[in-house]
Formats: C-alpha cells, structure tokens, sequence
C-alpha cells in the first residue's frame, strides 16, 4: 500500500505535469473541467456504500456474496443514475460539444466502478496487498499510455480515453484478483432486504461525499464558465502542487491516532495535551512548507510547466497557504470521532462548500483565478474554524487557536 502511493505520487506529479506541459494551458483546462465536473457526480455512484459494506463483511463473512453482489448491483444502477444526471447537469453549461463529449468518455468510466466492491472484500480480510497490485498495475499502464501520447503527439482525445481506461483497468485486475482466490460469482446474488439495509446505513455518506466533492471540484467548474478553459487550466496547475503534500497530514493522523485514542482513556488532561501537541506539530509542518513555496513558486512553476503556465505561480502562492486549515482540519477529526461527534464533520464541511460557492460568485469576476484561490482560502478557514459555533465543539477550535499563536495549553 505504502509503495502504491509513493509511485501514485510520482507518477501524479511527473506524468501530470509532463501532460499538462504537453497539452498547454486550453487543452489542459478542458481536460481538467471534464475530470472535475464528472467528479462532482460521480460521488454520488459510490452511494456512500464503502465503510457500510466493509463493516458488514466483517461482521457477517458468511454472508459475502449476498454483500458483494447486492452492493455490485445497488453501485451498477447508481452508475446509470449518474450519467443521467451527467447528460441533464451538461445542458445548463456553456461547453462546446467536443467537451461534452470528453465529459461522457470519463463518466461511462463510473460504470466499472462497481466493482470496487471487491476491494471491500479483500479490506475485510486484511489483504489490501492484492488491491495494491491491482492499483500499481492501473497507474503503470495509465502512466505508459500517457507517455506514448506525448511522444507520438497525439491529441486531447486520446487522454481523455486513458480516463477511461484506468477504470476498465482496475475492474478487470480486480476481477482476475478475486477469481485468483477461488471465490464464488458474487454478480450472481442480489438481496432487497439487504439493499435497503445497505442504503438506510449510508444514505448519510451518500450527502457527505457528495458536499466534499462539490467543495473540492466546484471552483474548476466555476472558472470554466466564468473565465474558460485556459484559466482552468493554469488554475489547476497551481492546485496539483499545493495539494501534493495533503498526504502529510493523513500519515501523521494515522500513526498518533492510537496514542490519542490510550490518552482519552487515561484522563481529559493529557488528552487535550497531546492533541494540543498534535495540533502545533501539524501547523508548524504546514509553516515550513507555505512559507519557502510563497516565494519559489513563480520559479517552481515556470521549471515544470513552462511560460504558458506563469500566472500559475501567483495562485499557488495563495493557495499554499490552504494548508494549514486542511492539515488542522484532519487532526480534528480524530477528538470528533472518539467524543462521537462526526455530524459535525459533515456540518462544517457543509458550511466550507457553501462559503466557497458564494466566494467564488463575488471573487472570481473580480479577481478571476487569483479570486477562486482566494475564496479556496477563506472557505477552509471558515470550515475549519465554524465549529466554534457549536459549544459542544467550542474546546476543539481553542485549542487550534492556541496552536496557531503557538501558545502553551493553560491548565
């Protein structure tokens, strides 16, 4: 798995960027709409069924074919559902057809989604390694094909497909890696009652992913119909690398979540000390990394993307800057999640889409790409900090605060 992202994370930046240096600021804009807007869509296809299924599988392991199959098919027409929501959402844009077309290439895609409910087996037994290899095999093969295209100078279209691709091939290694374990047809079964078992667990998730989609891609969108698809393109650039160090905060989470978890145990006092800590520690990584990208990032961004791409550097100096809410955002959730407070995860990730929509209204006709990452900015930080508003929330931001003026946790 650690292998998987680290190449996932080379290729991403390498190839990405070869790409985007290829296909030039339009061409690149076009392709990173059409990713964006069918990703908006496509959160809803996965119903929200991950976690759901996984859990039940290991709760009932008895019982996998019938999970299997009936999340296999509840995921195939959730697929279709999106498509059509697809081909109704383009009519109100002002793409041209070629860009529609583009969108409908990468939207099928979602189709072979379904049977990402493989991957959940092989989560409930604790064998991710067969999912990973199916992963490195995708993004090797989606990485070549790239390559190919550029030396052989083939158009936008041809990359485009390779969306495509990626998921018929993850579907079919996926596929070959279940049948490896000698397991039954699990397409073969479908329970009702166990759909709408399915469904009633996680029709919550279904919204949650589908607002932090919107709060992730919406702004590309926007660009595109306010500005075109040049702007989307040297936005989305700058958005690449301020987004490639997201991991950090994820790894650190996941190694100091169980020390965490044994403080809250021993008393409220070392708790809120060690996740004060945690706190410093993730805004004083954000600092070290914000503060030298201000000022390189013209220089950055003129090395790997080119002149084309040059107003590219004055949003990622902005954008940079997203870090420290994002990296306070992760490690919040963990006190969330033990005082058993996830809805408000969902609340002010809610709050943060809806503030960034409206920033965008007002910021992008006046500042255009430079005004979207603006609004990125201070969407975050309200997200971030709009649990203050809650008091049961209230002790979580505090310490936040504190972290930020690095101020010791008075007793």
């Amino acid at each position: 798995m650690f292998a998987e992202q680290i190449l996932r994370l080379i290729a991403g930046l390498l190839v990405g960027i070869w790409v985007a240096r290829y296909l030039g600021p339009e061409q690149f804009g076009v392709f990173s709409y059409a990713l964006a807007f069918v990703a908006i869509f496509g959160s809803f296809a996965k119903l929200g069924l991950d976690d759901i299924v996984v859990r039940d599988l290991v709760h009932e392991p008895n019982k996998r074919d019938v999970y299997l199959g009936t999340a296999f098919w509840l995921k195939l027409f959730g697929a279709f559902i999106t498509i059509g929501f697809v081909a109704f959402a383009t009519v109100f844009t002002s793409s041209d057809h070629t860009t529609n077309l583009y969108i409908f290439i990468i939207a099928s895609g979602i189709i072979f989604q379904s049977f990402e409910v493989i991957d959940f087996y092989f989560q409930s037994k604790v064998l991710s390694k067969f999912v990973s290899l199916c992963k490195i095999t995708q993004l090797l093969l989606s990485s070549m094909m790239k390559m190919y295209f550029v030396f052989t100078g083939v158009g936008l279209f041809w990359f485009v497909v390779v969306s495509l691709v990626d998921q018929v091939t993850l579907a079919v290694s996926l596929y070959i890696a279940y049948r490896y374990q000698r397991l039954g047809s699990f397409y073969r079964h479908f329970d009702l009652t166990t759909a709408k078992n399915l469904l009633k667990d996680s029709w919550p998730l279904i919204l949650s992913g589908l607002v932090v989609t919107i709060y992730m891609r919406i702004d590309q969108v926007m660009i595109k119909e306010m500005l075109g698809a040049k702007e989307v393109g040297i936005y989305s650039a700058a958005v690449r690398l301020s987004e490639v160090w997201y991991f950090i905060p994820t790894v650190i989470v996941s190694s100091i979540s169980p020390a965490l978890i044994s403080a809250k145990k021993q008393s409220e006092e070392i708790f809120h000390q060690r996740l004060h800590n945690s706190y410093k520690l993730l805004v004083i990584l954000a600092l070290m990394i914000a503060i030298p990208m201000t000022f390189l990032s013209s220089n950055l961004i003129d090395f790997l993307y080119g002149e084309d791409y040059k107003k590219s550097g004055e949003v990622l100096a902005i954008l940079i800057w997203a870090g420290i809410p994002v990296f306070l955002g992760v490690i919040s959730s963990q006190p969330l999640l033990l005082e058993n407070l996830q809805r408000f995860s969902f609340y002010r990730t809610l709050i943060g889409c809806g503030s960034n929509i409206l920033l965008n209204i007002i910021l992008i006709p006046l500042f255009g790409i430079v005004g979207a990452a603006i609004a990125t900015i201070i969407s975050y930080l309200i997200a971030t900090f709009s649990l203050i508003g809650f008091p049961v929330s209230r002790p979580i931001v505090l310490l936040m605060l504190k972290s930020i003026f690095f101020l010791s946790r008075s007793r």
